[in-house]
């Protein structure tokens, strides 16, 4: 059973506000290999912010003695026709994939390094708005996934060349996310049907649904795995909560999932969360604890929370899942919705992320000691 503990003295900080987007700003995916930030919107385009870290004048950033410097770059007119809800870059940081609510996915890479940012391939299938798209860890295999109620599942080719490797149809409707586990080629999708969905790959057939997890009690908007192992999966939803589930097994055995626990604090929709393994000096640990990161969540009411998960294993070996608010910070965009959360994850800024609003701003967040 759960359980929430005293949270320890932290403070949300606001590093840097980029505009330019002139509708709403959906969604950000940091460059896992350098230093880019993209952002997308409903006005059809993705821009890219270059970021460098110099020494802080300041001693409130007492949880870094580094600053950062956001630039804007350029601006990728993308060609899609109605909204950009999604981008994700690929593992390598070298290519960038964007879903849109024209129904297609494109795939963009610079020619040469510093050239321009060009659509090397056009992903079509979905018959109608790509709600969300992400790369598997190995970079191998990109799925996404639409109001159509299918989650595609593409194989990636020298090129830019994509392979369909499966469309799965086991969601009842619009299906809103869809999400690789860190290490194991294990799918996780979430719907407007209330439940989440784990995907894996028969060698000898097809990709298919080996575990359908319910609780929700309305829709599911968002997912994010536990980045070190991936044996947690938490999910967010328009009932309010997020569940954390604990998920064993392996693709070739099969994989089972429980929850084991419910964290509460937003009024509203839970639209976006995003976990990160957090700075160990910040991380607290006791006997028998260990943390398993910062988990930060988002929605219609415009708070962000950041909790830590910590994991307690007894003398006994049982394990069960407690959880603190670390801190918490009201209307990060104002009277704005806060579509999404996204934790930086270079090493050395693992106390940094970004959020995309409704007033098209992107703004960009440090969690330090008070």
């Amino acid at each position: 059973m759960a359980m929430e503990i005293d949270a320890p003295q932290f403070k949300i900080e606001l590093v840097a506000e980029l505009d330019g987007h002139n509708d709403r700003a959906w969604h950000l995916s940091w460059n896992p290999t350098r230093p880019i930030l993209a952002s997308c919107s409903a006005d059809k385009t993705v821009r890219l912010y270059n970021y460098r870290s110099s020494p802080s004048s300041s001693s409130s950033s007492s949880s870094s003695s580094e600053s950062l410097t956001f630039s804007h770059t350029t601006t990728i007119p993308t060609g899609h026709t109605k909204t950009v809800r999604s981008v994700a870059w690929s593992p390598a940081g070298t290519t960038l994939a964007t879903a849109s609510f024209d129904s297609n996915i494109g795939i963009w890479a610079q020619e040469e390094e510093g050239g321009d940012w060009e659509c090397m391939s056009l992903l079509e299938g979905h018959e109608t708005e790509c709600k969300s798209v992400s790369y598997s860890s190995s970079g191998t295999l990109l799925a996404s996934c639409s109001r159509d109620k299918t989650v595609w599942i593409w194989e990636v080719h020298p090129d830019s060349d994509f392979e369909c490797m499966g469309v799965l149809m086991e969601h009842s409707q619009d299906v809103k996310c869809v999400a690789w586990h860190p290490t194991e080629e294990i799918l996780a999708s979430a719907s407007y049907d209330d439940t989440v969905k784990l995907y894996v790959d028969d060698p000898s057939d097809d990709w298919y649904c080996t575990n359908t997890i319910t609780g929700h009690e309305s829709t599911v908007w968002t997912l994010a795995w536990e980045p070190e192992k991936g044996r947690y999966l938490a999910s967010g939803s328009d009932d309010n909560t997020i569940r954390i589930w604990r998920v064993t097994g392996t693709p070739t055995t099969g994989v089972k999932s429980e929850c084991v626990a419910v964290l509460k604090g937003h009024e509203r929709s839970v639209y976006s969360i995003s976990w990160t393994k957090g700075k160990k000096e910040l991380l607290a640990n006791g006997d028998g604890q260990q943390s398993l990161g910062w988990l930060t969540s988002t929605g219609g009411d415009g708070s962000l929370i950041v909790w830590e998960i910590i994991e307690h294993q007894d003398s006994t070996g049982s394990i069960t899942i407690a959880h603190r608010v670390v801190t918490r910070l009201d209307s990060a965009h104002g009277v704005f919705d806060v579509n999404s959360v996204v934790w930086c994850p270079r090493e050395g800024l693992e106390d940094i992320f970004g959020t995309a609003g409704d007033d098209g701003h992107v703004k960009i967040w440090r969690v330090s000691a008070v």
